[in-house]
């Protein structure tokens, strides 16, 4: 278990730069965290290389990307990618003996009989030690081709980005929707599907991809990184936690999380594997970002909620013009512009309800959901929510924006010469560092 240690001090970075390489360990999609990182990499003139989870064909069979998705995968991230399928898990691998993958076994579960259904762990094991061979082999391969890109003496910045791992059987949706959307007479309780044989797939698969696949990057490019020091360069090792996040409740940057958040075993997972590297020398990283509104995130109905005192810390922080520019940004974004006041006092209230109160437990998380905690969080974000002109254009999407312009810039720098295995990056950073880049 980590203990808290948020970044305080905004450092600024003098290691990399052209001539240099940036490696995305994971494949660029959508509006996330990433974003923010790859275009620090572009402003310091590194060159960038990327990689790809690769495609699955209609059989299950896994297969690089085609000539028009590698030129669209490469568009998008604005550098070469290495195409070498590294899809991370092993929901949809077999050991090659034409049996079920773990996703077809959870497919034969269904709302009424999941909780009391049982999965081959024999069978689970054996697809898992195959996708894990799988992997490791891509890995190598990747790590193979890249070292042909990386001139002597360059230093190196590895960021792994692979999170996830949802097992995708139809039953779990219906499930999520009840655990993270539910109340009232809908909902459910996180521990009952922890407790579950489906819970327990999803838990191994949400380890590997997240967590253990940073082992794996470390493993596979450490004679490479051996190379790099040869030659007289550095290598740097960055991946994207997220263990709650320190935001103004009641006047003080305090630590809260969103609830529940299944997949933080396996956050804590990657800090491990960061905190095992760094006692062997290798400087890795776990940055634990704030809450944002991403592609994924969107199916945790109320995280959302942890964005707006970001706009306090605007004026806590010495946003000023630019600041106060946000400020008037958001209000247009209301039916009503003199909301806004209202929405942050009832945001500060909900944050220091006992209920609140009660999952602000550190050394507890990831804590499992309650019916009081649903009808609390779901009811805040829909009323929030339907204030706004438009469920297309929120409040919670201009302030992500905001964080991950200030999340790259804050993680480049500090990955020169990192403070430790595992940092927090609070509200308190994030504005800072958006004072700096708009200030004048």
């Amino acid at each position: 278990m980590s203990a808290l240690v948020p970044l305080r001090t905004l450092s600024r970075q003098s290691l990399f730069g052209t001539g240099d390489v940036f490696v995305l360990f994971g494949e660029l999609f959508g509006r996330g965290y990433a974003n923010g990182l790859v275009a620090q990499a572009r402003a310091a003139g590194m060159t960038i290389v990327g990689a790809t989870v690769g495609r699955r064909e209609a059989d299950g069979s896994l297969r690089p990307l085609n000539d028009e998705e590698l030129a669209a995968a490469e568009a998008n991230l604005g550098g070469r990618v290495i195409n070498v399928p590294l899809m991370a898990g092993f929901d949809n691998d077999t050991p090659g003996d034409g049996g079920p993958t773990p996703t077809e076994l959870a497919a034969a579960m269904t709302i009424k009989t999941w909780q009391t259904d049982k999965l081959d762990w024999a069978r689970v094991d054996a697809c898992r030690a195959a996708g894990v061979a799988r992997f490791k082999a891509g890995a190598a391969e990747f790590a193979r081709q890249l070292e042909a890109l990386i001139p002597p003496g360059a230093n190196v910045f590895f960021a792994h980005t692979m999170a996830g791992g949802l097992v995708k059987a139809k039953v779990f949706l219906a499930i999520a929707n009840r655990i993270y959307k539910g109340r009232g007479e809908r909902f459910m309780s996180s521990r009952a599907l922890m407790d579950s044989d489906l819970g327990k797939l999803n838990l191994m698969n949400f380890e590997e991809v997240t967590g253990n696949s940073f082992a794996y990057l470390l493993e596979a490019t450490a004679a490479l990184r051996a190379r790099i020091e040869r030659d007289g360069g550095q290598a740097r090792y960055t991946a994207y936690g997220y263990h709650g996040t320190e935001i103004l409740i009641d006047g003080q940057y305090q630590w809260q999380t969103y609830t529940n958040y299944t997949q933080g075993y396996a956050k804590k997972r990657l800090e491990d594997v960061a905190s095992a590297a760094w006692e062997r020398g290798v400087k890795a990283t776990v940055f634990n970002c704030p809450e944002i509104r991403t592609n994924s995130s969107d199916v945790f109905i109320g995280i959302e909620l942890s964005l707006f005192p970001l706009l306090n810390a605007f004026r806590r922080e010495g946003c000023a013009d630019w600041g106060e520019a946000q400020w008037a940004a958001c209000r247009d974004l209301l039916t009503d512009p003199t909301a806004l006041e209202g929405i942050l006092a009832r945001l500060d209230a909900y944050n220091t309800s006992a209920t609140m109160r009660h999952f602000r437990d550190f050394d507890a998380w990831p804590m499992d959901n309650t019916p009081e905690l649903a009808e609390l969080m779901i009811s805040t974000a829909e009323e929030i929510t339907a204030q706004h002109k438009s469920r297309q254009a929120l409040i919670s999407d201009l302030l992500s924006t905001h964080v991950i312009e200030a999340t790259g810039p804050l993680i480049f720098n500090e990955a020169a010469n990192p403070e430790g295995p595992v940092l927090w990056l609070g509200h308190d950073a994030v504005a800072r560092k958006l004072a700096s880049l708009h200030a004048g």
